[in-house]
């Protein structure tokens, strides 16, 4: 049976990257406990334009957990307090009436705010465009059993392409490290032999790219993988270091945007 409760939002809100934000307290009023997060900030934002106020602006796509859009700081946890589950398809029942909830942007210098809860993550499209990307001619799509991949690779390689690219390892980590989506993107390719070719080359170049966004670098914290909606493992992380590792030994200098040794 459906309960209804009474909210209090402190929301971020923030007109534009050039002018300065600020909190927001707001009432969310009946809101039912099967609603979705995102529909409860829909239902706020009927009641902010029927009294000609601008509505809370926050990115969506999917809502269903797919493409990774939806990312905002709940309560201190990105997505919420609901372990892996995106902001989409965390529910009302994961809270309680009379509740008081502080909604806030992701946090880093690589996301800049963009309006209220929206952050411009266009940094982990460059990473990906530096070569998180398969560029061999393959022609006409090869029949299935064609290229055999063992079963723990392609297991392996499964889980790093789980990786949805919301950004919220790098809103939880105390460095804004964007460690654990750089490294499943280079892990994905690595395991499968399609991916072979350019192996080297692809390290090289997303991990200097994702230096030269800003981001910080990995301290072994694990809150990305604590906060990964996907459950993404901190072990790829280690992977790309050997896989970064392996190509510098190969070809030093062609190694860019890392101190050597």
């Amino acid at each position: 049976m459906a309960r209804l409760m009474n909210l209090v939002l402190n929301v971020w809100r923030q007109k534009s990257p050039k002018e300065p934000g600020a909190f927001v307290r707001y009432e969310a009023k009946a809101i039912n406990d099967h609603m979705s997060f995102l529909e409860m900030l829909d239902v706020v934002n009927e009641g902010l334009a029927q009294k000609g106020e601008a509505p809370i602006a926050f990115d969506h796509d999917c809502r269903e957990g797919i493409c990774g859009a939806c990312g905002m700081v709940i309560n201190g946890v990105p997505h919420g307090p609901a372990k892996s589950t995106t902001t989409c398809q965390l529910h009302m029942r994961s809270f309680n009436d009379g509740d008081e909830i502080t909604i806030e942007p992701w946090r880093a210098a690589a996301f800049p705010v963009v309006r209220d809860l929206v952050v411009d993550r266009s940094a982990f499209d460059r990473v990906i465009q530096a070569g998180g990307y398969i560029s061999v001619r393959a022609g006409a799509a090869p029949e299935a059993n064609s290229l055999p991949v063992q079963k723990l690779a392609s297991d392996e390689a499964f889980e790093a392409a789980a990786c949805i690219g919301c950004g919220a390892c790098v809103a939880a980590c105390p460095n804004a490290s964007a460690a654990l989506f750089t490294a499943a993107k280079i892990s994905h390719l690595a395991l499968l032999p399609q991916g072979a070719p350019e192996r080297a080359d692809r390290v090289r170049k997303m991990v200097a790219q994702m230096d030269a966004e800003g981001f910080g670098h990995c301290s072994s914290h694990k809150e990305c993988e604590a906060a990964c909606p996907k459950e993404i493992n901190i072990g790829f992380i280690a992977k790309m270091n050997r896989e970064l590792l392996a190509a510098m030994a190969a070809a030093p200098n062609q190694v860019k945007g890392r101190e050597k040794g």
